[in-house]
């Protein structure tokens, strides 16, 4: 007998014969949807990358990396449901645990694809009342969010080499949402870019990203060489391109962003 059935946001069919009671959550932004969602008992393992809430890293079973999972931990935890997101996660190893557990996967580049996602997990989890409070809190706050004057940005997230974020991405979504305009918009997903190619962009503005890749003030100094007449800040990158729960505080910070300095 099947309890629920989703479609995940890949078009794969996942079914539950109950509420799920045994959860892994194989993405950090929406382990911390998890969380909000009050899933702290049910939810019995997490990555190593899963760093809110900050607690669960002590509490959950580390199951391994977002691109590296440990098998064997996973079959130990006997989960019922397993939920992951097809960039983040690599292909293979969800496939390997399709096999033997329900996996549902998320696919999202857009601020639709992450409403859709927390009422699709919501419902799964059977706490669709508190997912449709976190999306309405969401849409509510883009609806409200200050729009910034549309400067022209660069959004870098890597050196060595440097990469960017053009279209096709959740971060090149969350860009135009603020009214900014990114250079890399005719491109498409993460272009490696060299020191000629981010000359000939010529933004106004330069992100540096928080993460993956730690950028600091003291990389202010490599982007200005290129970039002389460009402002330059470190922005938070959770507030770019974490789809969960915490999607609901990114449109008070990216207004909070017209004071740059």
């Amino acid at each position: 007998m099947i309890w629920r059935s989703s479609i995940d946001q890949l078009g794969n069919t996942v079914e539950l014969s109950n509420p799920p009671q045994r959860i892994i959550s194989l993405v950090p932004s929406q382990t911390e949807l998890l969380y909000d969602l009050g899933l702290e008992v049910k939810v019995v393992g997490i990555t190593k990358f899963c760093v809110h809430p900050p607690h669960w890293l002590k509490s959950k079973t580390i199951v391994g990396g977002t691109k590296n999972f440990q098998f064997d931990v996973i079959e130990h935890l006997k989960p019922d449901l397993i939920i992951g997101n097809k960039e983040e996660n690599y292909h293979e190893g969800i496939l390997k645990l399709q096999n033997q557990f329900p996996v549902w996967v998320s696919d999202i580049s857009t601020l639709e694809d992450a409403l859709s996602m927390i009422t699709s997990i919501s419902t799964l989890t059977d706490s669709e009342v508190k997912g449709t409070a976190i999306r309405t809190k969401t849409q509510q706050a883009f609806s409200e969010m200050k729009l910034l004057p549309p400067t022209r940005v660069l959004y870098v997230m890597w050196r060595n080499p440097w990469m960017g974020a053009a279209a096709g991405t959740f971060i090149h979504a969350m860009i135009e949402k603020t009214g900014l305009k990114n250079v890399l918009g005719d491109q498409e997903r993460y272009p490696e870019l060299s020191d000629h190619a981010i000359k000939n962009l010529n933004p106004e503005l330069v992100f540096l990203s928080s993460e993956p890749y730690p950028f600091s003030e003291r990389h202010f100094s490599d982007i200005k060489g290129l970039l002389p007449g460009a402002q330059i800040k470190v922005v938070d990158g959770e507030m770019f391109s974490w789809y969960g729960s915490r999607l609901a505080l990114a449109p008070d910070y990216f207004s909070s962003l017209s004071r740059l300095s």
